[in-house]
């Protein structure tokens, strides 16, 4: 049982150092059992106390690593039920479907189509990351050439599917080095795939019909000394398989109900044979609370608005996305170049660079620290204004690469042109286009 911000704050150091941050420590005790502080951050906790204090520490929901070719990746350890409360931290990772009784081509052009699933958005890299391998008619040789192929042809992690664990086991063997996901143990296999997942250190799924045999599942999977486990509970309808990932989440966080405390498995791709339905499905459970979707087809049309999806929710709404201030020069500008400047909101550099890189015509884009704001908030806040634009201006640097003494400024914030030219006296100011769209037609016309 989770121990209480007092029973937490008796075994601390009580220094009171402020160096966690907080500015007690029992304020630290407290944010400690609410799952709102890591124990990491008092450097005063010995090895005894936090032995004492893993439960409390420890996410309510398990995060469960896994390996990509040249990255680990996770899923579960959230800590709320909704975004806004704090912040989601371990996207939901979007897998493909391999089955032992696809053709090799049928196999090598699916794993050419995730290699080319890769999208630049606001400066991430999004994609699929994962393939689940899954075996239809106990071919242990068979799965394990495809999940060979896997290896060899992609990056992608790996989950490996079967009701024989010796078949899994023959998979496993070849993507060790990935440390690949064992799936899936039910009560009739439990011992078999629980014994293989703690002899080769592996996450392992669990799966059962019914909330009370799958805890009944997990208690014993655990009691074996396995860890790291992901939920599934079966179901294949679109109703009972949401309402499962809503009581799973709020079973661990609200009464931290231990069998329920792992990251879920969803199958859209076994719920329907409608493409479209199953790209709906896969959006829903991205949403509520799916640590990995498998989907039946990489089809680019239904993974790119998936993966907006996921970046949407997974982005801390807290946090706005910035990029670092400073010069950037879009298609080799030269001295005489033009020079614009907007905020250091990502979304807003990467709509007006690329804009400029559309047009053709090199261009120096100063971009100015805003707190992340776009313009018109950050005008309205007091943070790009023209004395602060002024200023940074003689700071960044541009006046040692450009010659050209013309700024263009955002057409939402034309109210600052006053005040920038006189911070800038001998500099000419231009009122660029209030719609990024409009940039193209603004820049051939100087």
């Amino acid at each position: 049982m989770a121990l209480t911000g007092i029973e937490i704050f008796k075994l601390l150091a009580k220094t009171n150092c402020k160096e966690c941050g907080f500015p007690t420590c029992l304020a630290f005790a407290m944010a400690l059992a609410s799952g709102k502080a890591e124990l990491e951050a008092c450097p005063y906790v010995s090895d005894e106390v936090k032995e004492k204090l893993a439960e409390a520490s420890a996410p309510p929901i398990r995060p469960v690593k896994f390996g990509m070719k040249d990255a680990m990746k996770a899923v579960g350890g959230e800590t709320v039920m909704f975004r806004h409360e704090k912040t989601f931290f371990n996207p939901t990772i979007i897998a493909g479907l391999l089955t032992t009784a696809m053709s090799d081509a049928e196999v090598d052009a699916k794993i050419a189509t995730f290699n080319k699933l890769q999208f630049e958005r606001v400066g991430l890299n999004l994609r699929p990351e994962m393939f689940a391998v899954k075996d239809v008619n106990g071919d242990a040789g068979k799965f394990a050439a495809i999940v060979k192929k896997v290896m060899a042809g992609s990056d992608a992690a790996l989950m490996l599917c079967s009701d024989k664990a010796d078949v899994v086991k023959a998979g496993a063997e070849v993507a060790k080095e990935r440390k690949p996901i064992l799936a899936a143990a039910t009560p009739a296999t439990a011992d078999a795939f629980g014994a293989l997942a703690k002899e080769l250190g592996l996450p392992l799924v669990a799966k059962a019909e019914g909330y009370d045999a799958l805890a009944e599942l997990t208690t014993k999977l655990t009691g074996m000394g396995l860890k790291d486990l992901l939920l599934d509970s079966g179901s294949r309808t679109l109703k009972q398989a949401f309402q499962d990932q809503v009581t799973f989440r709020r079973a661990a966080l609200v009464p931290k109900f231990r069998p329920f405390g792992f990251p879920t498995v969803t199958c859209p791709c076994e719920m329907t044979d409608d493409p479209m339905k199953e790209a709906l499905y896969a959006a829903v459970f991205i949403a509520k609370y799916g640590g990995i979707v498998v989907l039946s087809d990489l089809d680019p049309a239904v993974v790119f608005p998936l993966l907006l999806e996921r970046l949407n929710i997974f982005t801390d709404p807290q946090k706005p996305m910035i990029i670092t201030p400073g010069i950037y020069e879009i298609g080799n500008p030269g001295p005489d170049s033009p020079i614009a400047v907007t905020t250091n909101f990502a979304l807003t550099y990467f709509i007006v660079s690329g804009e400029i890189e559309g047009s053709k015509v090199p261009t120096w884009l100063i971009i100015q620290d805003t707190e992340g704001l776009s313009v018109m908030t950050a005008w309205a806040a007091g943070k790009f204004s023209g004395d602060s634009v002024g200023i940074w201006v003689k700071k960044c640097g541009i006046l040692d690469k450009a010659k050209n003494r013309t700024i263009i400024i955002p057409g939402y914030a034309a109210g600052i042109s006053g005040d920038l030219e006189e911070e800038l006296p001998d500099w000419k100011v231009l009122i660029g286009p209030r719609e990024a769209s409009h940039i193209p037609a603004f820049l051939k016309a100087l």
